[in-house]
């Protein structure tokens, strides 16, 4: 079995940046510190509120990082000028709302379908790898794989949050999805919420080729530091494979 690649987000050490204004702590600085502890890339969401990865750490990573960066973005005209300026290893598409604390549920590619296409086309045409954010579910691989998308990130986060039966059921619509993705030839991708609880089962999947996670590493390296909780992720991953 190919081994399982990591991507950590970086976002919420821009996040504790921000909250006081100053250059401390450099969300590139982390990222450095997390290739040294086994991520294989490294995961930025750019948001149209500038909450808190801005477009000097974007052109930072494009210039700096020697491992692939995946740049998560609305679907905006914004965006995409952006995206298509730096040119990153990935863009992934997600759905963003200005108020939510978070990524609230994936992408409506069915629904989208014919505003997203051009975006998907324009972005491929400067050699990004696109893929798109989206709720385990068959309508919405199927209409991505219709746009030619090379990969689909799941949405972790209702498993992550759900208990007892409920998780069971959330998690065999993971399983199910990451069955139906690969069959129709699309790489699977899976994050938001994992943890140390919760990554186990998703990184057992065979179709999954790549985790995204950040927030609870953020959360955790206040107790362990980042790269020793980095690791433990890392090696949560490897035991499951």
């Amino acid at each position: 079995m190919n081994k399982l690649r990591l991507g950590v987000n970086i976002d919420h050490v821009a996040t504790i940046r921000n909250a006081r204004g100053g250059p401390h702590p450099d969300p590139v600085r982390a990222a450095f510190l997390a290739v040294q502890a086994g991520a294989d890339g490294i995961t930025a969401h750019l948001r149209e509120d500038r909450r808190h990865i801005s477009d000097a750490d974007i052109e930072a990573l494009v210039h700096r990082l020697n491992v692939p960066l995946n740049l998560e973005m609305a679907a905006t005209e914004e965006m995409l000028s952006i995206a298509l300026a730096h040119k990153p290893h990935a863009v992934c598409m997600v759905p963003e709302k200005r108020e939510e604390i978070t990524t609230e549920g994936g992408l409506d590619v069915a629904g989208l379908f014919d505003s997203l296409k051009p975006y998907v086309t324009r972005l491929k045409a400067v050699g990004s790898r696109v893929s798109l954010f989206i709720d385990p579910d068959e309508d919405q691989l199927r209409a991505a794989k219709e746009l030619a998308v090379p990969v689909c990130e799941l949405h972790t986060g209702a498993y992550c949050d759900a208990e007892g039966a409920d998780r069971a059921l959330q998690f065999a619509r993971i399983e199910r999805a990451a069955a139906i993705g690969h069959g129709l030839g699309i790489e699977m991708h899976a994050g938001h919420g994992l943890s140390f609880e919760t990554v186990g089962d998703v990184a057992a999947l065979p179709e999954i080729a790549e985790l995204n996670i950040g927030h609870f590493l953020v959360g955790e390296a206040i107790f362990v530091g980042f790269e020793s909780a980095i690791r433990e992720m890392r090696h949560l991953m490897d035991e499951a494979r």
